[in-house]
């Protein structure tokens, strides 16, 4: 499931590929909660070599479209057509787009899926229309759209402060990682307002030896809420224990195992894919989006 294509190779129609990958967080610590509403986070994105697919045609015309089989949202709403709207009013002509998604990262699953289609498709218009943004101002409009997305914009793994837009580049050891879905859509809104929520973990620092090196990491502030509240979750937590230490990504259902090896994954990985979508992934620290 790794991305075997280039960032901007054409297919045969004249369509540009523009991977989209997915993330873990390997820390999530809810600080507080902001007079916004907002909540103030740490967070570590660790992203993966696996993702969905962004096929890219530019048009003249002004007109955006999506083709998609994924339809859990009108094609209006996807944050695909959303982030192409953002663009729009920096063009000098009337450009457009016909954009194709492949989706393989489930939503409502923690692995940042719309969120990185959001980025991507930003990175890849300011490119093919010409725009000539730079970094921090598509890292400003992709907020607009989704705490998560600045860092998929940033295109590279990060400690995240604030409410997830402050990024320290960090180089993570490349593990390996089965991911598991327990087939149920966790809603963040839910998660973040329910009062049981924790919000007042203690911060945390990058380690003062070198700027971006890693603290000790291995905590969800999500995770036993989200266990409370769905027994999906639970069953897949407590089976998945017996094979090493579970994690919660993000506000989302996928858990995660870490193992030093690809062997070891796919091992796992053969024991759960009757009961379970299991993906395997390797941890990248640069996007495939920004080669």
């Amino acid at each position: 499931m790794s991305f075997t294509r280039t960032t901007g190779s054409f297919d045969e129609e004249g369509y540009s590929f523009w991977p989209s990958p997915a993330k873990l967080n390997l820390e999530l610590r809810v600080l507080g909660q902001r007079p916004d509403g907002y909540h103030e986070l740490q967070t570590l994105f660790q992203l993966l070599d696996i993702g969905d697919d962004i096929w890219i045609k530019p048009n003249d015309s002004g007109e955006l479209t999506l083709d998609s089989e994924y339809n859990e949202v009108p094609s209006d709403q996807n944050l695909i057509i959303k982030a192409a709207r953002i663009l729009q009013p920096f063009c000098k002509s009337s450009s457009g787009a016909d954009i194709k998604l492949t989706k393989r990262l489930p939503s409502g699953a923690g692995l940042g899926g719309g969120s990185s289609n959001a980025a991507t498709t930003l990175v890849a218009l300011n490119q093919l229309w010409s725009l000539h943004l730079d970094q921090q101002q598509l890292i400003d409009l992709g907020r607009q759209l989704g705490a998560d997305v600045p860092v998929f914009v940033n295109g590279h793994s990060a400690w995240a402060e604030g409410i997830g837009e402050l990024l320290t580049n960090t180089e993570i050891p490349e593990k390996w990682y089965l991911v598991v879905y327990p087939n149920v859509h966790v809603n963040t809104g839910k998660i973040f307002s329910h009062s049981a929520l924790t919000r007042n973990d203690k911060p945390i620092k990058l380690r003062a030896t070198r700027e971006g090196s890693l603290p000790e990491v291995g905590y969800n502030a999500m995770q036993t809420l989200v266990l409370e509240l769905y027994p999906e979750i639970k069953e897949a937590f407590e089976h998945l224990s017996q094979y090493g230490k579970v994690m919660l990504t993000g506000t989302g259902s996928c858990l995660f195992l870490t193992f030093d090896n690809e062997r070891e994954v796919r091992k796992i990985a053969a024991l759960c894919k009757q009961r379970w979508l299991t993906l395997e992934a390797r941890g990248i620290n640069t996007s495939p989006l920004i080669k």
